[in-house]
């Protein structure tokens, strides 16, 4: 989601209110949301109670951070779970080195445990506060959460910009940058 200023939360949560007449849209994005909670939480949940155990690790194996991070790359981007599909090897090793050059895997993991429960909160409980000012949405198919027009406007009262483009995923400007940066452009033209 794109702002004309920063929000606290960018992504609202799902509306309970609509669970009664759900689009099939956002049916399966609650189907995906419980799908994650069920299987791909493990690691924000060590790294939110236990960020130091993890962390030596990090910091100190190679073939651990590898492992660590390239399996966000493979659940998390519209790759069909093969990151390389979506990045190019070198792109992926240039990452990996962004953590493993100044030894950041452990500072890393440790944001989990300063911020999740705070984080996992405004992900899942309803929200009063509003976002009066613009707001652009762009939602991508492999991000998780995807909320639904419907669950936006509850908090962003002005949404000028929706699109939900084909491809592309969590790491969306890493993944598609020329779709990302026309989707930056997409909004900000209309808030000029």
């Amino acid at each position: 989601m794109w702002q004309a200023s920063t929000s606290p939360r960018p992504s609202p949560p799902p509306d309970p209110a609509t669970y009664g007449d759900l689009t099939a849209t956002e049916a399966a994005a609650l189907t995906s949301l419980e799908r994650a909670q069920e299987t791909e939480d493990g690691y924000s949940m060590e790294q939110s109670t236990r960020p130091q155990t993890i962390g030596y690790g990090l910091v100190d194996s190679p073939a651990l951070l590898c492992a660590w991070i390239i399996e966000k790359f493979r659940s998390w981007t519209d790759c069909d779970g093969h990151p390389e599909n979506a990045l190019t090897r070198d792109e992926l090793l240039d990452n990996l080195m962004f953590y493993w050059l100044p030894a950041t895997g452990a500072s890393a993991a440790r944001l989990y445990w300063e911020s999740f429960k705070q984080v996992q909160r405004l992900f899942t409980a309803e929200t009063t506060d509003l976002v009066t000012v613009p707001a652009g949405c762009s939602i991508f198919p492999k991000e998780n959460p995807r909320p639904s027009r419907r669950w936006a406007e509850k908090r962003f009262v002005d949404i000028r910009y929706w699109n939900e483009p084909d491809k592309g995923g969590h790491f969306a400007a890493f993944e598609q940058p020329q779709l990302f940066v026309d989707e930056l452009r997409s909004f900000f033209r209309l808030v000029r």
